[in-house]
C-alpha cells in the first residue's frame, strides 16, 4: 500500500512534464510562423510604399497636364452657354417685333367662338407692350402693339356686350309665377332656379369681365352690364303684367300671394304656403262701388258723388292683383340678378352696380304704386271713400314682404331703400284719410225724403256701410295698422297687434254710432211713426245680423262688450213702437164708453150707436192698417213672422173678447154690416202684413 501511493505522484509529474514540453514546442513553432509572416509583411509594405510613391508621382504629373485642359474646357462651355442665351434673347426680342403681324388675323376676326385663343393673343401683345415700354419706349413698334392691344380690348368689350345682349332674355311669366309661389302640398319646397344665361356663355362673360378688370383697366363694361340686365329685369316684370292682362280673366285661377286662404293677414315667421287666387278679391270692393253708384250717399237715386269705374271691375281686379304679383316678382328677380352679378362684377363694385341695375324696374313699380295712391286721393276728393278698399290688398302685401324687400336692397343707396317705406306711408296716410272721411260721410249723409225707402226696408246707407266694414274684416290687421300710423299720442309709440285691433274696433264702433244717429234722423222723414219704427227696426236688425254673420261683432266687442245687447234692445224698442200703431184699432174694442145693460133689456138708440161706432171704427182701422202695412217690408223672415204673430195674437184676443161681450146684444137689424170679419179672418189679414207680393 505504501509503495503504490508513492508511485502515483511520480507518474503524474512525468505526464505533466510531457504536456508542458509539447505546449512549449507548439508555442515555439507559432512564434517562428509569426516571425516569418512579419518578415513577409514588411517586404510587402515596402513594395506597396514603393508602388504608391510611384503612383503619386505619376498622378502629380497627370494633374499638371489635365488641369489646364479642364480650365480651357470650362471657359469654352461658358462661352457656349453665353452664345446660346444671347441667341435665345435675340429670338425672344425679335419675336416682339413680329407679335403685331402674328396676331393680326386673330385680333381682326375677334374673340367670338375662340375666347381662349383670343386671350392668349392679347397676352402676347400685352407682353410686347411691356417690353417696348421698358426697353425702347420711342420705337414705332410700341405704338403698333399699343394700338393692337386697344383694338383687342375694344373687341373684348364688344364681345361682352354682344354675349349679354344676345343671350339675356326676359324670364317667362310662368317661371316667375312658379318662383314666387309655393306648393302647399309639399312641406319642403325646392327653390325655382332662374337661369338668366347659358352656363357656357356665363363662363365666357365671367372670363372677359375678369380680364377687363385685371388687364383692361376699364370699368365701362359694368355700365354695359347693368344697362342690359336692367332692361331685361324691367321686361320680365312687364311680361308678367301682360300675362295677367291676357290670361287672368280667362283662366279663372292663377297663383297669387295677394289672397290668403286664412283671414288673418299678420306676417308670420314661416313662409306662407302657396294660396289659390280666386278672381273677385278686388271685385268685392267694386261691387261696393256699384252699390254706391246705384243709390248714392247724397240721396240721388241712380247717381252718386262716389264715382265707380264704370264696368271696369274685372280690369281693376286684374290690375291690382297683377301689381301685387309684380312686387313679389321684383324681389325674386332682384335676388336672382344679384346672384348673377356677384359672379361677374368685382366685389367692391357689386352693390353700386346692383343699385343701378334695379332702378328702372323699381321706379316703375313705385310710380305705379304712386298712381294708385293718386287715384285713391282723387276718388276721396269726389267723396268716393270706398276707393280705399283697392289699396288694402296692395298695402297688406307690401308690408308682408317688406322684410324680404329690405334684405334684397341691403347695401344699396338710402334713396333706393326708402322708396318702399315711402310708398307704404303714402298708402297708409291716404287710407286712414279715407276711413275717417267715410265715417264722417255716414254721419253727415243728408236726410232727403225721395231717398227714403217707401216700404221702410234697409236704407242704402246701412247696407253700404256694412259692406264697407266687411271689407275691413278681410284686412283687419292692415286697417288697424293704417289707423295706428296716424296716431301721435305718446301712448302709441309702440304699435302692437292688440293696439291696432282696438283702434279698428273703435273705428268700427264710430261708424256704427254715426250710422245709428243718421238713421234716427232719417226716420223722422216718415210722417207715419209706425213706418218710422219699421224702418229703424229693419236697419238695426240688418246691422246686427250682418255683424254676427261676418264676425264683425267680435271686433266690435273688443271695445264695446254689450254692443249685441244694445242692438237687441233697440230692435225691441222699435217693435214696441210699431205695435202702438194698432192701438187706434184695438182701442175701439175696449170697455170705454161701452153701455151697461141688463140681459134681455132693450138698448137705447145712443147705446146702440156706440156699439155700431166701435164695430165701424175697428173695421175701418183694420182695413186701413192692413192696406197700408201690407206695402211695408220686413226682409228678415224670422222677424217678420215674429211681429206678425205677436200682433195677430194681441188683436185677435182683443177682438174675440169684444165679440163675446156683444154676442147677446141686439144693436142692429143688419149685424153682418158691422160684424164684417170673423176672428180667423182678422188673423189672416194680419198674417198678410209686410207682404208686397200679396
Amino acid at each position: 500500500m505504501g509503495i503504490t501511493s508513492r508511485m502515483i505522484p511520480t507518474e503524474d509529474a512525468s505526464a505533466r512534464k510531457r504536456e508542458i514540453e509539447e505546449k512549449l514546442k507548439q508555442e515555439q513553432e507559432t512564434l517562428s510562423f509569426i516571425r516569418e509572416n512579419l518578415e513577409k509583411s514588411d517586404q510587402l509594405t515596402k513594395g506597396m510604399v514603393s508602388i504608391l510613391s510611384s503612383f503619386e508621382s505619376r498622378l502629380m504629373q497627370l494633374e499638371n497636364s489635365i488641369i489646364p485642359v479642364h480650365k480651357q474646357t470650362e471657359n469654352l462651355q461658358r462661352l457656349q452657354e453665353n452664345v446660346d442665351k444671347t441667341l435665345s434673347c435675340m429670338d425672344h426680342v425679335i419675336s416682339y417685333y413680329h407679335v403685331a403681324k402674328d396676331t393680326d388675323r386673330i385680333i381682326r376676326e375677334g374673340p367670338t367662338g375662340r375666347l381662349d385663343e383670343y386671350l392668349a393673343c392679347i397676352a402676347k401683345i400685352q407682353k410686347a407692350v411691356e417690353y417696348f415700354q421698358d426697353n425702347n419706349p420711342d420705337s414705332p413698334e410700341l405704338n403698333t402693339v399699343k394700338a393692337r392691344f386697344e383694338k383687342g380690348k375694344e373687341l373684348l368689350e364688344a364681345e361682352f356686350r354682344s354675349l349679354l345682349t344676345r343671350y339675356s332674355k326676359p324670364v317667362p311669366p310662368i317661371l316667375i309665377l312658379d318662383a314666387i309661389s309655393m306648393d302647399e302640398e309639399l312641406e319642403i319646397q325646392e327653390d325655382v332656379v332662374l337661369e338668366h344665361l347659358p352656363e357656357a356663355v356665363l363662363q365666357d362673360i365671367i372670363c372677359i369681365a375678369g380680364w377687363l378688370v385685371e388687364y383692361g383697366r376699364n370699368q365701362d363694361f359694368m355700365n354695359v352690364y347693368f344697362q342690359i340686365r336692367s332692361n331685361q329685369l324691367d321686361r320680365s316684370i312687364k311680361g308678367l303684367k301682360d300675362h295677367f292682362r291676357k290670361n287672368s280673366a280667362n283662366s279663372g285661377i292663377l297663383y297669387s300671394p295677394a289672397v290668403q286662404t286664412k283671414r288673418k293677414d299678420t306676417p308670420t315667421k314661416k313662409a306662407p304656403k302657396r294660396p289659390v287666387y280666386i278672381p273677385g278679391t278686388i271685385r268685392k270692393a267694386q261691387n261696393l262701388l256699384k252699390q254706391y253708384s246705384q243709390h248714392g250717399l247724397d240721396g240721388k237715386k241712380g247717381g252718386s258723388n262716389l264715382t265707380p269705374l264704370e264696368g271696369k271691375d274685372d280690369v281693376l281686379d286684374i290690375e291690382i292683383d297683377s301689381y301685387i304679383h309684380c312686387i313679389s316678382a321684383f324681389v325674386k328677380l332682384a335676388q336672382s340678378e344679384y346672384a348673377l352679378l356677384a359672379e361677374i362684377i368685382p366685389e367692391h363694385h357689386q352693390k353700386k352696380t346692383f343699385d343701378s341695375l334695379i332702378q328702372e324696374a323699381l321706379d316703375n313699380l313705385m310710380l305705379e304704386g304712386d298712381n294708385i295712391v293718386s287715384a285713391a286721393r282723387r276718388a276721396i276728393m269726389r267723396h268716393d271713400y270706398s276707393a280705399v278698399l283697392t289699396i288694402f290688398p296692395i298695402l297688406r302685401h307690401l308690408k308682408m314682404n317688406k322684410a324680404e324687400f329690405d334684405s334684397t336692397l341691403q347695401g344699396t343707396a338710402a334713396s333706393t331703400k326708402n322708396k318702399l317705406p315711402t310708398l307704404i306711408t303714402s298708402m297708409e296716410t291716404i287710407g286712414a284719410k279715407a276711413l275717417e272721411e267715410f265715417a264722417d260721410s255716414i254721419k253727415n249723409d243728408p236726410d232727403k225724403e225721395y231717398n227714403m225707402p217707401k216700404d221702410g226696408t234697409v236704407h242704402e246707407l246701412t247696407s253700404n256701410a256694412i259692406l264697407f266694414l266687411q271689407q275691413l274684416l278681410d284686412f283687419h290687421e292692415t286697417a288697424g295698422a293704417m289707423l295706428a300710423s296716424q296716431e301721435t299720442s305718446s301712448s302709441a309709440i309702440s304699435y302692437t297687434s292688440e293696439f291696432n285691433k282696438r283702434l279698428l274696433s273703435t273705428y268700427i264702433c264710430k261708424v256704427l254710432g254715426n250710422l245709428q244717429l243718421n238713421l234716427l234722423s232719417k226716420s223722422k222723414v216718415y210722417e207715419d211713426s209706425a213706418l218710422s219704427a219699421i224702418f229703424l227696426h229693419n236697419n238695426y236688425n240688418y246691422t246686427l245680423k250682418s255683424l254676427e254673420k261676418s264676425e264683425l261683432i267680435q271686433l266690435v266687442t273688443v271695445t264695446q262688450k254689450k254692443a249685441e245687447c244694445s242692438y237687441r234692445e233697440l230692435i225691441e224698442q222699435q217693435i214696441q213702437m210699431y205695435q202702438r200703431s194698432w192701438l187706434k184699432v184695438t182701442e175701439h174694442l175696449t170697455d170705454r164708453n161701452m153701455p151697461v145693460f141688463q140681459p134681455g133689456s132693450k138698448l137705447k138708440d145712443k147705446e146702440r150707436q156706440v156699439i155700431k161706432d166701435k164695430f165701424k171704427g175697428f173695421n175701418d182701422g183694420l182695413e186701413e192698417l192692413c192696406k197700408i202695412q201690407k206695402g211695408w217690408a220686413i226682409p228678415d223672415k224670422e222677424q217678420r213672422d215674429f211681429i206678425r204673430q205677436a200682433q195677430r195674437r194681441v188683436v185677435s184676443d182683443t177682438y174675440r173678447a169684444f165679440l163675446h161681450r156683444c154676442a147677446n146684444i141686439s144693436f142692429t137689424k143688419n149685424p153682418e154690416k158691422y160684424h164684417k170679419y170673423r176672428p180667423e179672418e182678422v188673423e189672416e189679414m194680419i198674417g198678410r202684413l209686410f207682404d208686397t207680393s200679396a
